[in-house]
């Protein structure tokens, strides 16, 4: 296999979504597990850094490096098996999610989960951050619909790891009892996925999906917690979108003039064919705007509602984009609370841009799951540390509140400084143990989360 060290291609996998830019010194693209195992082996012995990417679709520049070799897996897109027996596919790392779940649906099965950027994202990517999505709330994060996995570790070992069916086990450490734990959200720290079998599910009958829209967002939040304790209905999201994501969303669709005077909105899925009455009765409970509930009930439809909630990540990478060049970027959360504590949460984070002088963040995302995102937009360099400023007080007040700093984006090399806040010495000095384990060279991923 060629490493290219031509500055074109070069140039082309030194950006992801996070903002940050880094040109890799070389770039590999295997077609073949028995080409990375050859290109680890190599750069292991020469303590050359070796830093994987997929659709490079990170917003904590996990898939991008200033050093060593760049590995694109972008080649690697066999399915290489769908067993419908077994409920479970075989594939290799670059295979695309989007094209993934487009192959299968024409048998009526699925893989649960759903990240936004699914279209342009890898399952080998999805595997190395643990990727989720809105219907995680359902069907949770990748990590349980991983069944198996084949790696290549840093010295070149190939192993391949079975994800065990008992119900109970008590030999040895806990975190020893499953090693493909060890590499879903290692962000590509201790190895490289080259195969995966991910479980299946069958598509559902039918979907109906529902934009709520209310006068406050403090109504919207209130609604959220009825929803997900309610016994008559059983949503597969809680999506919640500010007022400022609420404007941005409207933009993406035919209706831009819909509840207008919402300062606000929720959008759910519900798989049962009943529900819709229940769902209503809820919404009404918490003072919704009634009359503007709008229903997504056909494919079509369905694919329509997820534009309008893909239109506020993507309308903000185009905004960060645009601010580059003065050392701007994007600036993006992803902590979580529990779900009882959002709205204040939210409150809390808003006051604390308000006290530093700092244009408030776009707000959406995962709420049900106590799980929204900030979007700041930063517009010069001065501007990206104030805001970070404004980030690490807000994590502070999340972590009072038993939340996390990173609920599915990881940490990559964003949010490394932050990770002491959340993890003790003793837990860090455990990942680094693993970590010198897996990869006594030091030459996967540096940067990335230690």
């Amino acid at each position: 296999m060629k490493l290219e060290a031509d500055a074109d291609v070069r140039a082309g996998f030194a950006a992801d979504a996070s903002g940050l830019s880094y040109t890799p010194d070389l770039v590999a693209r295997p077609d073949s597990a028995d080409e990375i195992q050859e290109l680890l082996k190599e750069s292991s012995d020469r303590g050359r850094p070796v830093t994987c990417a997929g659709g490079q679709t990170s917003t904590t520049g996990a898939s991008i490096t200033g050093s060593g070799v760049l590995l694109s897996l972008r080649k690697m897109t066999r399915i290489i098996d769908v067993d419908r027996a077994t409920m479970t596919a075989r594939v290799e790392p670059g295979v695309l999610l989007g094209e993934l779940k487009k192959s299968l649906s024409a048998d009526g099965l699925g893989f649960a989960p759903d990240p936004t950027s699914e279209e342009d994202c890898t399952v080998g990517g999805s595997i190395a951050c643990n990727a989720s999505g809105a219907r995680t709330f359902k069907y949770g994060a990748t990590r349980k619909h991983v069944r198996a996995l084949k790696v290549v570790l840093a010295t070149g070992q190939i192993v391949e790891l079975r994800r065990s069916d008992l119900e109970k086990n008590t030999v040895g450490y806990g975190f020893a009892q499953d090693p493909i734990d060890w590499f879903i959200g290692s962000e590509g720290t201790l190895g490289v996925v080259v195969e995966a079998e991910l479980a299946l599910i069958e598509l559902p009958e039918q979907v109906t999906g529902l934009a709520i829209p209310f006068a406050s967002e403090e109504a919207a939040l209130r609604f959220v917690v009825v929803a997900r304790e309610a016994k008559d209905v059983t949503p597969r999201c809680l999506e919640f979108f500010g007022s400022l994501a609420l404007d941005i969303a409207r933009a993406a669709d035919d209706q831009s003039r819909w509840a207008e005077g919402a300062a606000a909105m929720v959008y759910t899925e519900d798989e049962s064919p009943d529900s819709l009455d229940h769902w209503l009765a809820h919404a009404e409970e918490c003072g919704a705007m009634a009359d503007d509930v709008r229903v997504f009930g056909s494919e079509a439809e369905l694919r329509t509602a997820r534009r309008i909630r893909h239109n506020v990540p993507a309308t903000m990478n185009e905004r960060g984009a645009a601010f580059r060049i003065a050392g701007g970027r994007k600036v993006s959360t992803d902590w979580a609370v529990p779900y009882r504590r959002l709205a204040e949460a939210v409150e809390r984070a808003n006051r604390i841009a308000d006290e530093n002088g700092v244009e408030r963040a776009v707000i959406y995302g995962h709420a049900g799951n106590g799980h929204p995102h900030q979007n700041f937009l930063a517009r010069d360099a001065a501007q990206v540390t104030r805001i970070e400023r404004v980030v690490e007080l807000t994590l502070a007040e999340v972590l009072r509140m038993g939340g996390t700093i990173a609920a599915e984006h990881g940490i990559g090399k964003i949010k490394r400084k932050w990770l002491p806040m959340q993890m003790s010495p003793l837990q860090i000095e455990m990942m680094r143990t693993m970590k010198n384990q897996l990869d006594p060279h030091g030459i996967l991923a540096p940067g990335n989360i230690l």
